[in-house]
């Protein structure tokens, strides 16, 4: 057989070998606004490692929240494309808004053009009292908003998520006189304009806002527009557990009865409480019940500075 008998023959033994094995796999569907599915969820802010199975992550949850700062080196593209499922499942990843901690790459280091976290003083509002390595940010700053619109969520972006979990954003609710982190109408309007211009550069992208349900930010528009139509779900930690915060419940049920629906799919708003440990399943158990019959997405973790471990629940 000649040289180009044999390359076609090999050819075809390919083609037949591919054929054995079925079509290829369908390409993982384009990302776009709207959480698919919101339940169960997980948000988890240790490294691949730390999660273990990353398959069975993604067989037990459908809205994953995880830290995918490259300069933390968390999770490679790769585990993210693990951890979507081929589009079943909405992997999102944190962005702290309101405020920067002190290990993050963006602290002392930033494009040129972009002045980092660190070397921003004018931006600086104090120390967070609860996290001795981060300082609250003032979002009214137009230096500190670049650096997160044109730096640091580009780069999350890259990594190969759907979205962004917008964290701290509660600094529009401390009030111009506050002790801790004051806000003041300009810093109010900054932390919205963040997440306009964020939708702006990332029409495709999910959007959930933690924290900050209040009707400082339900009730808001900016840019012209109802600031509710920018997020795609919001989020609220420590309704139930360690203690109930009728308040806060009420402030979700509010954002419930918009009955908004971003690209024709449900709004999503999930619940984060803290039970102590992943042994605590009746205490858990208490916190589901309440959070799904409100309409909620529920999940237990074991506290809000210690969410490195997957707590699986068997309900």
């Amino acid at each position: 057989m000649t040289a180009l008998g044999l390359a076609a023959g090999s050819l075809l033994l390919a083609a037949g070998l591919a054929g054995a094995r079925g079509p290829a796999p369908a390409p993982a569907p384009a990302r776009q606004r709207g959480v698919r599915e919101n339940a169960p969820w997980l948000a988890f802010y240790g490294n691949a490692r730390q999660m273990g199975d990353l398959r069975r992550v993604a067989a037990a949850f459908r809205l994953i929240n995880i830290d995918a700062d490259p300069g933390a080196a968390n999770f490679s593209p790769a585990q993210i494309a693990t951890l979507r499922a081929g589009g079943r499942n909405t992997v999102i990843s944190y962005l702290n808004v309101g405020a920067c901690e002190q290990y993050r790459s963006y602290w002392s280091q930033a494009p040129a053009g972009l002045i980092p976290c660190g070397a921003n003083r004018a931006a600086q509002l104090g120390p967070y009292r609860r996290y001795a390595k981060e300082l609250w940010m003032n979002p009214g700053n137009p230096d500190y908003r670049r650096l997160l619109v044109e730096h640091v969520a580009p780069r999350l972006a890259a990594a190969g998520v759907d979205g962004f979990f917008l964290d701290n954003l509660e600094i529009v609710e401390h009030g111009a006189h506050d002790k801790e982190a004051p806000c003041d109408t300009t810093c109010v309007e900054g932390a919205l304009m963040v997440v306009a211009e964020l939708r702006r550069k990332f029409p495709d992208l999910v959007l959930i806002m933690q924290n900050a349900t209040s009707a400082t930010t339900r009730a808001a528009r900016v840019s012209g527009v109802n600031f509710a139509s920018l997020l795609d779900g919001v989020s609220r930690e420590e309704i139930y557990a360690p203690r109930y915060d009728r308040d806060a419940e009420g402030d979700l049920l509010a954002w419930k009865a918009l009955g908004l629906s971003p690209n024709g799919r449900p709004f999503s708003i999930t619940t984060e409480d803290y039970v102590g440990s992943c042994r605590q399943i009746g205490r858990a158990r208490q916190v589901f019940t309440k959070s799904r019959g409100r309409g909620f997405s529920p999940y237990a973790s074991i506290s809000s500075a210690d969410q490195d471990t997957v707590c699986y629940w068997p309900f």
